[in-house]
């Protein structure tokens, strides 16, 4: 099944963000490679694709997992939490309707 993994970043953490963003691609890279990955993307500060220095709101991430407690504990270990990033953390199912 298909979870949705829902972060609230914390006001005046791009720069964590942008250091941690290496470890953070390359497991949402493994999550791809592995056929699990449905869409995964950060929420801009601001309308544009490029924020600059306005930054980010937060990220999404929907992806397939055995269960929701392993959705969850995917999600706690996001080196975006052990940077700082995160202030809230969602992990609720996800039913794909379309397209």
């Amino acid at each position: 099944m298909f979870y949705a993994i829902i972060a609230e970043d914390k006001p005046g953490t791009l720069q964590q963000r942008m250091d941690a963003r290496p470890a953070h691609l390359a497991r949402l890279t493994e999550l791809k490679d592995a056929g699990r990955l449905l869409i995964a993307g950060p929420h801009p500060a601001i309308d544009t694709e490029d924020p600059g220095e306005a930054g980010f709101t937060g990220s999404l991430v929907v992806a397939e997992f055995d269960s929701l407690s392993d959705a969850q504990a995917w999600a706690d270990l996001d080196p975006y939490i052990q940077a700082g990033v995160y202030a809230k953390v969602t992990v609720k199912p996800y039913k794909k309707v379309l397209p």
